[in-house]
């Protein structure tokens, strides 16, 4: 029970202070219950608020072109975590920080920085709050009322995560192992009614913008999940739980991370793809809605009436609370670490006052806003994630990291301008970035223009560090 207990506060804990870097019981590898409840603790720690809200989304928006939209989002918001687990497992390094420093220290800092602030007080905590507050209460509130109320809850919101973030104790714990089945049973029972009785038709109208390219689409829309940048910053979690179970070799952890990130990542796919599939029946009776919010509160009172949505507006508050709590916790205490001169207590206030100020722009705002800036990091987290998979191919070489990180960097800007809001996109210097963006890379018009750019300074940064390789005689 004490062995259970220790792991499953790891699910909000980033350093493991309370392990004391001690690992016994060295074995191979794990059995089929532990692979199991590691693939339970990777999925309660990335199904957060948009993991709910996007792919009704674009199940709404995409219509009859629903299956080849999913695929594309499938390969984003599962495979690229999964993918980023496995590299912090093969790396041996302690995380995010190390690995980045492959490409410099300064660079590390930069994205490390960067990453945890927006999956923490720019856009993942304010979404969690706003998430909420659209599923629970948007509907019994007048559209004039919504800011008051908004301000209202946000502000409680934060202030009760706050206080649990200043010291998690047992109700991390409870919330974990009662809260997450109780959600998952909830859901379940509202994808039954929905396919015993269907809104409608999976043939469904498209949006303009899926009419054309849905697969690429899809994989765009994978971005607003941020798993992958959660991946890189939470896969020390999933490392460090095999070691505390006693597989300390890290061939057989890296065997480990990749069976139970199977087992997480299977159920993720199948919540995610029976998401975006209610999300287009829905069509049958409501409009493509603003945010996926609004359209998850829409069906469940059309399936469970008021009191069904109060019940599932309860278990999507105390949800989010948890991950908020969660992100807190991780953020401060890597802050902390950065930036030994500040305290842990401070850093926790300051990201719980900025993500209860930002979650008063909106749900649709955050997601506006938050979209330029995903379109410039996922580039720089997904090329350093394939990086440190094939290291082996150049020894780390710092090189080829160089080369390929700031060649994408260069590309991944002209995405994030063109992502932009209109203030900036369709500016004189917007527009002109955006027509040399389409004009001379691939793909830029579907938000992947830094494809090639990352190819090309991979090949660079190879053929220099294979012309600066001694030669053995």
């Amino acid at each position: 029970m004490n062995k259970c207990y220790n792991l499953k506060i790891i699910y909000f804990k980033v350093t493991f202070k309370s392990f004391g870097g001690i690992y016994i019981n060295t074995k191979s590898k794990l059995s089929l219950k532990e692979n199991i409840f590691i693939g339970s603790m990777l999925f309660g720690l990335f199904f957060g608020a948009g993991n709910l809200i996007f792919p009704i989304h674009f199940g709404q928006t995409s219509g009859a072109n629903v299956w080849v939209t999913n695929l594309g989002f499938l390969i984003t918001a599962i495979g690229l975590p999964f993918l980023g687990i496995i590299a912090i497992g093969i790396s041996k390094t302690n995380g995010l920080f190390d690995v980045a420093s492959r490409v410099n220290k300064t660079y590390a800092y930069l994205f490390t920085i960067a990453l945890y602030l927006v999956i923490g007080p720019l856009f993942a905590l304010p979404r969690l709050a706003t998430v909420s507050f659209e599923i629970a209460f948007t509907p019994f509130i007048e559209k004039e009322d919504v800011r008051l109320y908004l301000f209202i809850f946000s502000l409680l919101f934060f202030i009760v995560a706050w206080f649990f973030a200043r010291k998690p104790s047992k109700i991390l714990d409870y919330i974990g192992k009662f809260l997450n089945p109780l959600f998952l049973i909830l859901l379940g029972g509202l994808f039954l009614l929905a396919f015993i009785n269907p809104m409608g038709s999976l043939n469904a109208p498209i949006q303009p913008d899926y009419k054309e390219g849905a697969l690429l689409k899809g994989f765009v829309d994978g971005y607003n999940t941020l798993d992958a940048l959660a991946s890189l910053a939470f896969g020390i979690i999933i490392v460090t739980t095999i070691k505390k179970l006693g597989v300390t070799n890290p061939t057989d952890i890296a065997k480990e991370t990749v069976k139970s990130g199977a087992i997480s990542i299977i159920l993720m796919g199948i919540i995610y793809t029976l998401l975006a599939l209610m999300g287009t029946m829905s069509l049958g009776q409501f409009k493509v809605s603003e945010n996926g919010g609004i359209a998850l509160a829409q069906i469940a009172q059309y399936y469970l009436g008021n009191y069904g949505i109060i019940l599932l507006s309860l278990i999507i508050i105390v949800a989010c609370l948890k991950t908020a709590i969660g992100l807190i916790t991780a953020f401060s205490e890597t802050f902390t670490e950065l930036f030994p001169s500040r305290n842990y207590i401070m850093f926790a206030s300051v990201v719980s006052i900025v993500s209860f100020i930002l979650a008063n722009v909106g749900l649709t705002k955050i997601i506006e806003y938050s979209i330029p800036v995903l379109m410039f990091l996922y580039p720089l987290a997904i090329t350093l994630i394939l990086l440190t998979l094939i290291s082996s191919l150049f020894n780390d070489s710092k090189i080829v990291y160089q080369w390929t990180t700031f060649v994408t960097m260069f590309a991944a800007l002209i995405d994030g301008i063109k992502a932009s809001p209109a203030f900036l996109s369709k500016s004189g210097f917007g527009e002109s970035i955006t027509t040399f963006g389409e004009r001379y890379l691939p793909f830029s018009a579907i938000g992947m223009g830094w494809v090639l750019p990352a190819v090309i300074g991979f090949i660079i940064g190879f053929i220099l560090y294979k012309m600066r390789k001694p030669v053995k005689l």
